[in-house]
């Protein structure tokens, strides 16, 4: 079973905010598998159903971005659901509109509610899917900035990204993380360099 967490915070105010991307996502997901997101459990909205064949839950947390891991930790035990079998949708200031990355370890995002599920979860060995929002004007708080609505003009950009969001996601479900990375990331999956090991010559 997959748990396919979107960042955002509950209420009508916040709907078309920057932050709340990830519920966008969550919500095209839901539409297309018709899947409906209603079901109300501890801090969380979830429906359950299934992509590709896999059992899946999508998950809208409600507590607030920042406090996300309480969320995702219930509704992860609840279900046994394992750590490698997550994923969130998370907006990412220092990506411009319309960009997208897929992290799992290695990662330097620094993102208060990914860094709430690693605390909960008590690791970071998730997918986190990057949706770009851009960065602040000059005089704009990065809070402020995160609570504006996007623009008409942002939305048009949005409406390519949040489908390949989509995509992602269900590649995800079926593939490994590093296919997924070669698919969509400028730079494919990061190169990690094993550590060479000195042989030792004994003297005899």
């Amino acid at each position: 079973m997959k748990l396919i967490v979107g960042f955002g915070n509950p209420g009508e105010r916040f709907l078309n905010n920057r932050q709340n991307i990830g519920f966008k996502v969550i919500d095209i997901i839901g539409n297309n598998e018709n899947i409906e997101v209603k079901i109300k459990k501890k801090k969380s909205l979830i429906g359950r159903g299934k992509i590709r064949d896999a059992d899946v839950v999508l998950l809208k947390p409600q507590t607030f971005v920042n406090l996300t891991g309480e969320s995702v930790l219930y509704i992860a035990s609840f279900l046994r659901i394992s750590v490698n079998d997550i994923m969130c949708v998370v907006e990412d200031p220092a990506l411009s509109i319309g960009e997208l990355r897929i992290d799992y370890l290695y990662s330097a995002l620094t993102h208060p509610g990914v860094q709430s599920i690693a605390r909960a979860l008590k690791s970071d060995k998730f997918a986190k899917i990057r949706v770009g929002i851009g960065t602040p004007p000059k005089g704009v708080t990065m809070e402020e900035y995160l609570l504006q609505d996007f623009t008409d003009e942002e939305n048009l950009i949005l409406i390519d990204v949040l489908n390949k969001a989509e995509k992602v996601v269900r590649m995800l479900i079926t593939a490994s993380i590093e296919e997924v990375q070669n698919k969509y990331n400028p730079g494919g999956a990061p190169k990690v360099e094993k550590r060479k090991i000195r042989k030792l010559r004994i003297r005899r």
